[in-house]
């Protein structure tokens, strides 16, 4: 019996293994193929910042900077953050920078928030998005939101709902937020306990509580998407235009305002039927036209998108997708001779882009036969005593029926172009 280990993984963060960790991959090496096709270069930037990009860009009011964000004093007192979440940390790159526009980068990144784990949320997470900034051309949200459901699609989901709504932009926000707050003055003691002693600093998160007591206040009062002006209202018909044309389907959702203050107009959420409705979304965004302005840049609109790699993962577990999965190798080295033929052999596969492994130690060929067929390899290539006196090595197919045709002999100078070959057919 193993002991037990002196440390674990904090609380809230975990270690993705190998197996899974393949599912990790093939998601990011899509999304970023995803991003490419749509003129996103990538981006990389600190894990964590000025405490105040946060407190400016996502608004010191909201619940991820009033209650999740991990901050810390360095060696030199100053107050700096773990990133929460992605579009902060770009716009202030975009400010310091100072980029052509449009810019278009996409990102992945661990984000940092101090909140109960549960199922795909993590206290570390990781996050795939996009930015665009410098202009508010209506059909860069449409394309935004087109990369992130031609994503979804191409990792498999298909129980993917798309919601959208507008949150108008800061003249037109404010005559409603007036309206909405005499709304809840009137019901306040109907609230739930938390916003109930919010609801005065930030009227909104009220429209994105999901409590039945907050949703039958809200429900009845009046909605930010009836009260936007013409001017956002013309941008939200182009948007839902752009998406009717390229046939992908939506709702509009008038609660939706997320979580984040910085949002304007343009607002999305993508949430996956098969899992639970408490916790179903699996990215979303929105657009964001003063940020710029927030972190000391000229005023500057942009649009952008962020998924929880987590969280996909899950939705994809929940449609019972395993098509990112396969973390097979195409060939294992089964050695039993000694010598070098086996590490040249398998050093000879890899260079012609196959994935080959091969035992160590030493072990038994029963041994190393059960490790070849744990890999998940097509082929096993045999080098034995008789093999490596005739320079052959024996080709064994593990995944055929045929037993006649399961196993022969080729050249070892052969081997490389014959498993090629096999594998190709």
């Amino acid at each position: 019996m193993s002991p037990s280990p002196l440390f674990a993984a904090p609380k809230g963060t975990r270690d993705i293994l190998p197996g899974e960790s393949r599912r990790f991959e093939k998601l990011v090496a899509t999304f970023s193929d995803f991003a490419h096709r749509y003129g996103f270069g990538l981006i990389v930037s600190p894990l964590f910042e000025d405490v105040g990009v946060f407190h400016r860009g996502i608004g010191e009011q909201s619940d991820v900077a009033r209650k999740e964000m991990y901050v810390f004093e360095d060696r030199s007192g100053r107050r700096l953050a773990l990133r929460p979440e992605g579009t902060a940390s770009v716009v202030r790159a975009f400010v310091q920078h100072h980029p052509v526009t449009p810019w278009k980068v996409w990102y992945l990144t661990p984000a940092f928030r101090y909140e109960q784990p549960q199922a795909g949320r993590y206290r570390q997470h990781h996050q795939l998005g996009v930015e665009a900034l410098g202009t508010d051309d209506p059909t860069l949200d449409v394309e935004v939101i087109t990369l992130a459901w031609r994503f979804y699609e191409a990792v498999g989901l298909r129980q993917i709902s798309l919601m959208i709504n507008s949150m108008g932009h800061r003249a037109c926000r404010e005559p409603y937020l007036e309206l909405l707050r005499q709304h809840l003055e009137t019901h306040e003691g109907e609230l739930c306990d938390e916003h109930r002693a919010l609801w005065r600093t930030n009227a909104l998160r009220v429209l994105d509580c999901k409590q039945e007591s907050c949703v039958g206040v809200t429900a009845p009062g009046p909605m930010l998407i009836d009260h936007v002006c013409e001017e956002c209202r013309a941008h939200f018909q182009i948007v839902r235009d752009g998406l009717d044309s390229l046939g992908v389907t939506y709702s509009v959702n008038p609660r939706l305002v997320r979580g984040f203050d910085y949002y304007t107009r343009t607002t999305f959420e993508f949430v996956s039927g098969a899992m639970n409705s408490a916790q179903n979304a699996v990215g979303g965004g929105g657009r964001y036209d003063r940020l710029a302005e927030e972190l000391g840049g000229d005023p500057t609109s942009g649009i952008g998108f962020g998924s929880g790699l987590e969280r996909l993962m899950l939705a994809l577990e929940a449609e019972s997708i395993v098509a990112l999965d396969d973390s097979s190798i195409d060939v294992f080295i089964v050695d039993t001779a000694g010598g070098q033929s086996s590490l040249v052999l398998v050093e000879a596969l890899r260079a012609v882009g196959l994935s080959a492994e091969r035992s160590y130690d030493q072990r038994s060929m029963k041994s190393q036969m059960k490790l070849a067929d744990r890999s998940g390899a097509r082929l096993a290539l045999l080098i034995g005593p008789r093999e490596r006196e005739s320079d052959t090595v024996t080709i064994r197919d593990l995944r055929g029926t045929d037993e006649a045709q399961r196993q022969h002999s080729v050249a070892l100078l052969d081997a490389t172009a014959t498993v090629l070959q096999l594998l190709t057919k």
